[in-house]
């Protein structure tokens, strides 16, 4: 395998369809997609810092590189890319990618990032931005923070263990998740899902865990959560009080206690959904919105 060691490249596709090459602390200065269209690269210590880098590429692999602010869209159209120990602080990067994996790495501007992208594995993963992980499918995370709403917006398939992340509107529209071992906060969770669970996990959030199609909560807790399940199929299993349940449209709800739970006959059947709670403080026929 050819080896470029310590080189500074200038220019619009600086290295265009390089193939077979070992890039050792070397520098893409400026100049577009310096590495459109590379085959089997291996990128040891090198630094990124213009746009569309890595484009169109297949079987890739990256250890302690750096991707800098102008770097973004960094990498797109490419299969099989591996990035270990890196920073990434440019936007929008991994858009339609199929085999990606990251490890140890750190999105300083995760804006719109892992769009589009399939057959992703995520091993603690940092992350900063709105929009993550938009439209993609069969993913594994196992080690993720993330600071930044609307995230799993569409996704499909995905597996996450040991998480923190504050995010409101998380996995709207989402099909296919489990989560585990997590701590997540943010409003409206969950939004139009279908079969979503939720095993061992904390979550906070107002107006959380509504209008899903197939709810199950294995063992968690909700702390300041108001206004839970509205329109919901659930099946939860909840070892906390909940501050109030809203209108779940069928299931099992069960909690230590519950503060207030609110069913409106005219919009849900209340035999459709059994509440197992012995200490409910307050049940109301309609919102306190509504006078």
């Amino acid at each position: 395998m050819k080896e470029i060691i310590q080189q500074n490249f200038h220019g619009e596709r600086a290295l265009f369809a390089c193939r077979d090459t070992k890039i050792i602390d070397s520098v893409f200065v400026d100049g577009e997609s310096p590495l459109k269209e590379a085959r089997n690269i291996e990128l040891m210590g090198s630094m990124f810092r213009w746009k569309y880098p890595l484009w169109y590429c297949e079987n890739i692999k990256a250890d302690k590189c750096t991707w800098f602010d102008m770097a973004r869209a960094g990498v797109w159209y490419t299969k099989n890319i591996e990035v270990n120990d890196a920073v990434i602080q440019a936007p929008k990067n991994f858009r339609r990618c199929d085999g990606l994996k990251l490890k140890d790495v750190v999105f300083t501007n995760a804006l719109e990032t892992l769009w589009s992208c399939k057959n992703v594995e995520l091993n603690n993963v940092s992350a900063k931005g709105d929009y993550f992980a938009m439209n993609s499918e069969n993913i594994k995370i196992d080690g993720f923070t993330l600071d930044g709403n609307y995230s799993f917006d569409g996704v499909k398939n995905v597996e996450i263990h040991n998480a923190r992340m504050l995010t409101k509107d998380a996995f709207w529209n989402s099909e296919n998740v489990t989560v585990y071992d997590s701590f997540i906060s943010g409003e409206y969770l969950g939004w139009n899902a279908k079969n979503l669970t939720l095993v061992n996990c904390t979550i906070e959030s107002l107006q959380g865990m509504c209008y899903i199609d197939n709810l199950k909560m294995i063992n968690c807790k909700l702390i300041n959560t108001t206004l839970a399940f509205e329109y919901a199929c659930v099946d939860a299993e909840i070892n906390s009080k909940i501050d109030s349940v809203f209108n779940p449209s069928s299931g099992t709800i069960k909690a230590q206690s519950i503060g207030e739970l609110i069913i409106e006959k005219d919009k849900i059947d209340p035999s459709k959904t059994k509440i197992i709670c012995s200490d409910i403080a307050k049940k109301s026929d309609k919102p306190e919105w509504i006078d």
